[in-house]
């Protein structure tokens, strides 16, 4: 399997809901980071502190928040997905549109290290915190 089938794979568990599936590529040593500016911003290491913390809070605060795969760009050990968030956040009933790119790298085979690169201003107004 190549790094990018791994990330395709992820991005398939997560249009399944399958969040066991979307962690299965992360050992307790790949670092997550979330973008300074996104209410969940952060660098987190290991499945279970991207779950607690990334997804777990997702799930606590949006409706429907949906990731929309729309490019996977294969570089060898840089794997890059461009797309689209989507959801409606639970509190203020605002829903949001905006841009994502996450960068996936990966070192003998595992994924080493993911980041988020993302338009927050529309997410954060949905939250009502601008």
């Amino acid at each position: 399997m190549s790094n990018a089938d791994i990330i395709a794979a992820h991005y398939a568990a997560s249009d399944g809901g399958d969040l066991a599936g979307m962690l299965a590529p992360l050992g307790p040593e790949t670092t997550w980071t979330e973008a300074a500016g996104f209410p969940y911003a952060g660098t987190y290491t290991g499945p279970e502190e991207v779950r607690d913390n990334v997804f777990g809070a997702i799930a606590k605060d949006w409706d429907g928040y949906t990731f929309t795969l729309g490019d996977l760009l294969d570089a060898g050990d840089t794997v890059i997905g461009l797309g689209t968030y989507r959801g409606k956040h639970r509190e203020t009933g605002r829903s949001f549109t905006a841009r994502v790119a996450h960068v996936w790298k990966f070192d003998g085979g595992k994924v080493a290290s993911f980041e988020q690169i993302v338009d927050s201003v529309p997410v954060v107004d949905a939250m009502g915190n601008r």
